[in-house]
């Protein structure tokens, strides 16, 4: 895919991005104003990756408090027309290398509902892509949510060496 430029997100990408995680059936849908955060407060842990002016993936990410070696990857979204080519790794591996100054990041958390296999893939790629382990656990059970949400098991990503 030649023409698809990786960024950091900006105020102006905000609707676009969740447009973008509406049309994600996987994902919840937080409020406008969360995503013009996201592309404000958190926008050097987030990323799209843009095509002729339509953004076509989107990463949410921040540091865990108290630990600032691990990125936490929170929503990882990509547009149907341009899943299965990796464009979610390389939004993630772009976040990564802008943030990673001074061997900062040593780990990637993430959580992934036990029916999404998409993202389940991506988080198993990005480890073999830093030649580094994974490890599973439950982080969220079904008795920590109020309605009908799937629970969330935990991908831990490291340790990371440069």
């Amino acid at each position: 895919m030649n023409g698809i430029i990786f960024s950091k997100p900006c105020i102006e990408n905000s609707k676009d991005i969740f447009n973008l995680i509406k049309r994600c059936d996987t994902l919840d849908l937080n409020s406008e104003y969360l995503y013009l955060l996201q592309c404000s407060h958190f926008k050097k842990t987030c990323g799209i990756a843009i095509l002729e002016n339509e953004v076509i993936g989107f990463v949410s990410g921040y540091f865990i408090p108290d630990k600032n070696d691990t990125l936490f990857i929170w929503q990882v979204a990509v547009d149907e027309k341009f899943r299965g080519q990796n464009i979610a790794i390389k939004i993630i591996i772009d976040i990564y290398n802008r943030n990673n100054i001074n061997n900062k990041i040593k780990y990637i958390l993430s959580t992934v509902s036990p029916s999404n296999n998409s993202s389940k893939r991506v988080f198993e790629k990005l480890a073999d892509n830093f030649n580094t382990k994974i490890e599973n656990k439950t982080l969220f059970s079904l008795n920590d949510f109020l309605d009908s949400h799937e629970e969330e098991i935990q991908y831990l990503i490291g340790p990371i060496n440069n």
